[in-house]
């Protein structure tokens, strides 16, 4: 039986990329304990098309035979449409780049052996690991757009409704209802300026380094980049091959969104309790209790604050993982994959999650409005209007307490209060100021007093959503211009032309 047609991609004669030097079968415990198939085997589009840039270019360079590149470009192709079909599986093989190897030599026969020339799997699982991630940074980008674009809708749905701002998780100062969720949107904004600084990082071409030391092939690793919309190559095979740092910044990347998801959903789980009551939540997204009928449980929020822990895990994985280990590559970074894995498809998830919960949500004006009451909010706005009247800051503060403690034991609210009773507390508090300062402690005239760049006003609000609508397009433009690899737009020949004439790139 020759090779063209000798078993199935999974046969274990195919099964391995290795083995000359060896006598006898792995144990098969050991091969079960070391195959990584089942975590890398969604890496198969990046295998696939990383290998289709190799073959061109191998071709391209006269490095292989440029009919036998013709011919692996052609088989690999299939595959690739195959297992988009579903109509070929992926199993029985170490990793994945044996199993498309193993699966191409099936096909097409003994020149799916010139494949693997001028390349290790060390190479190809960091270009593989790279230009998946480069995929999904910009997916996890495009999820966390459209999560600031529903805050921003509510935001503006509501410019407004004035609610308690906490400290201590105590009634602090009153603010807009758009002010506060305007703050998430800017955390938001960070964690999209944090996901496209990895991008950059991540967008670097391994491939050409080989195992550790580069290849003797005349290989162009520049065309190949190209080829996969790389915007560089490698400077240190070393370091091509043995680093994962570009998966680290992106999971600390990632976990640092998660706890920002966190914190909104735990705000909204906390708006929804009776306590507070600021919220309904849509009961599409809430669910009940076994036992209790009465009970509606904002699950969805409650999961995405517990899964932020599940991110923060694998950061510490990879972290851990890469701690000490000597250059160049060692299997101990077959493990880097599951955790930058779980941590696109958490944040994923989560993202998804609280747009549907957001997307539900209704603000309950009667409950907030009740709850401006009785916190004495606006005693900050008293010490500030003495102090403008020349008090030191100090003694404006004191005085201050002495006021809302006189309010508290009459039962009033700040604004309630008359002139004559704010006038027997200082001589600076004539007629006209003491009636300026009852409607500035108001929540209304608290908030409009807060003027300064990036405050409450309604004004400096109006002036935040301009910038955070500029932001999000600044954001879309970027998703947009990220280009698409060629390789996946067309099918460029492996025959040698001008591309030829290119100086060695190789490591």
């Amino acid at each position: 039986m020759d090779d063209a047609t000798r078993g199935r991609p999974h046969d274990p004669a195919w099964a391995r990329l290795w083995g000359g030097r060896f006598r006898g079968e792995l144990d098969p415990q050991i091969a079960a304990f070391t195959t990584s198939l089942p975590v890398d085997r969604r890496l198969y589009r990046a295998d696939i098309l990383g290998s289709i840039a190799h073959a061109t270019m191998l071709g391209r360079r006269g490095i292989i035979p440029a009919p036998d590149a013709e011919r692996i470009v052609q088989g690999l192709r299939e595959i690739l449409g195959e297992i988009d079909a579903g109509v070929l599986p992926i199993q029985g093989a170490e990793d994945i780049h044996t199993f498309v190897e193993a699966a191409l030599r099936a096909r097409i026969g003994e020149p799916a052996g010139r494949l693997h020339t001028a390349r290790s799997r060390n190479d190809q699982v960091a270009t593989d690991l790279r230009f998946y991630l480069k995929g999904e940074i910009v997916k996890i980008v495009s999820r966390t757009i459209a999560l600031q674009q529903v805050l921003l809708a509510l935001a503006e749905a509501h410019p407004s409704v004035i609610i308690p701002g906490y400290t201590h998780l105590q009634r602090a100062q009153p603010v807009l209802l758009a002010h506060h969720l305007l703050a998430y949107l800017w955390m938001l904004q960070r964690d999209v300026e944090r996901l496209r600084d990895a991008f950059v990082r991540t967008d670097v071409l391994p491939l050409g380094s080989a195992a550790l030391a580069g290849t003797p092939h005349p290989v162009d690793r520049q065309m190949v980049a190209e080829l996969l919309a790389f915007a560089r190559v490698s400077e240190n095979s070393l370091d091509a091959t043995a680093d994962r740092d570009f998966a680290v910044e992106f999971v600390a990347a990632a976990a640092l969104l998660m706890v920002h998801l966190s914190r909104l959903a735990g705000e909204i789980v906390l708006w929804a309790t009776s306590e507070f009551g600021f919220v309904e939540l849509s009961d599409t997204i809430s669910t009940g209790s076994s036992i209790m009928p009465q009970k509606k449980n904002p699950d969805a929020a409650e999961l995405v604050r517990g899964k932020a822990a599940r991110v923060l895990g694998d950061l510490t994985t990879l972290l851990a993982m890469l701690r000490g280990l000597p250059l160049a590559y060692n299997s101990d970074m077959q493990e880097d994959k599951e955790a930058v894995f779980d941590a696109i498809d958490t944040a994923n998830a989560s993202l998804h999650a609280m747009g549907l919960v957001l997307h539900g949500i209704r603000f309950n004006r009667e409950v907030i409005d009740a709850r401006l009451r009785g916190g004495f909010m606006g005693a900050t706005e008293i010490a500030d209007h003495l102090a403008r009247r020349g008090l030191p800051f100090r003694q404006a503060h004191e005085l201050a307490g002495r006021i809302v403690l006189y309010a508290q034991e009459q039962g009033k609210e700040l604004w309630e209060l008359s002139p004559e009773e704010y006038r027997q507390f200082s001589p600076l508090l004539d007629a006209a100021a003491a009636a300026a300062l009852a409607d500035a402690a108001s929540p209304t005239g608290a908030v409009a007093s807060k003027r300064s760049a990036g405050g409450t006003a309604p004004e400096r609000v109006a002036e935040q959503l301009g910038a955070a609508r500029a932001a999000i397009a600044r954001s879309l433009s970027w998703v947009a211009a990220v280009p698409a690899a060629p390789v996946e737009r067309e099918a460029p020949s492996p025959h040698p032309g001008p591309a030829q004439a290119r100086p060695d790139h190789g490591a």
